[in-house]
């Protein structure tokens, strides 16, 4: 089964995507600021990354997604984010600027959640 990385600062979010992920039968790691999330990558090296814009600094998830984009991760990232609500901009995939492949905002419904990462793990819902 695959491998997933949350990297966001709120441990009640982590911990309510791990539960419904793992009830999926996949494998969840957490961590809880970029600097953690770079290393869990590197340890566990997660076939999906769900990675929040905002931690420690405002951009904190953006700057992750340009460096490991940049170092050759080609895992799906899927930003989980609650920025439009806070900055009241809009915000979607870029290549170059939000090189992710999916965005979600929080809060999300847990069949939402399952039903992104299976999309974009390539697997068949059901």
């Amino acid at each position: 089964m695959a491998k997933i990385l949350i990297v966001d600062d709120d441990p009640d979010i982590v911990d309510a995507c791990r539960l419904f992920l793992e009830k999926q039968g996949y494998t969840v790691t957490g961590a809880s600021s970029r600097a953690d999330g770079m290393q869990a990558i590197a340890s566990h090296k997660p076939d999906l990354l769900v990675l929040d814009i905002m931690m420690e600094q405002p951009d904190d998830g953006i700057a992750m997604a340009q460096e490991l984009r940049r170092q050759g991760f080609k895992a799906p990232i899927l930003m989980l984010t609650s920025i439009s609500k806070v900055t009241g901009m809009e915000y979607g995939r870029d290549n170059d600027l939000v090189p992710v492949d999916g965005f979600l905002e929080k809060p999300v419904q847990p069949a939402t959640l399952v039903g992104m990462v299976k999309q974009l793990l390539g697997r068949k819902e059901g």
